[in-house]
C-alpha cells in the first residue's frame, strides 16, 4: 500500500516504509502471530521478552538473559542499545524492582531511555519474574538513508 501526496506535478506515490520482521526462533511465533522484533523505517520495536532459558535464575539473572536476547534482536534489525529510546519492565514481584533496575542501569545508565516499570499479577511462564519491551530509533545517516 502506498501513500500519496500532492506536489506541483500532481499526485505522486510515496513508497511505504519497508517492514522487517525479526524472529526469535520461538515455535509460538507463527501460532500466536508475533515477531521478536519489527523494524519499520528507522524504528525498531522489541516485543515483550522473557528470560527464556533462565527460568531458575534470580531477577537479576533473568534480566541479564532478557538483555542478551534483546541485544541479538536489535542487532539483526541494525540497531543497538545506544538506539533504545523506551523500555517497559514488567515484574511479578515488587521486591525485584531494585535488582531489575540495577541491571537496566548497567546497560542504560548513560543512554537513559524513557522507562516504565510495572508490577503485574503474572507472566505466561510462572517461573519468569520479569519481561521487558524496548523501542529503538536508528539515527538517519548523513546521506538521509
Amino acid at each position: 500500500m502506498s501513500q500519496f501526496h500532492r506536489g506541483m506535478g500532481g499526485i505522486a506515490r510515496t513508497p511505504k516504509p519497508m517492514r522487517q520482521n525479526i524472529t526469535g526462533g520461538s515455535p509460538f511465533e507463527p501460532i500466536i502471530g508475533f515477531s521478536r522484533a519489527v523494524r519499520v523505517g528507522n524504528t525498531v520495536h522489541v516485543a515483550g521478552t522473557g528470560p527464556v532459558g533462565a527460568d531458575n535464575e534470580d531477577a537479576a539473572g533473568q534480566t541479564r538473559r532478557i538483555f542478551a536476547i534483546a541485544e541479538k534482536a536489535l542487532a539483526e534489525a541494525g540497531a543497538s542499545f545506544q538506539d533504545v529510546v523506551r523500555t517497559r519492565m514488567y515484574l511479578t514481584h515488587v521486591e525485584d524492582w531494585e535488582a531489575v533496575g540495577r541491571v537496566h542501569g548497567e546497560f542504560f545508565g548513560q543512554i537513559r531511555p524513557a522507562a516504565t516499570m510495572l508490577v503485574v499479577a503474572a507472566l505466561l511462564n510462572p517461573a519468569w519474574r520479569v519481561e521487558i519491551e524496548m523501542d529503538a530509533v536508528i539515527p538517519k545517516s548523513p546521506t538521509g538513508s
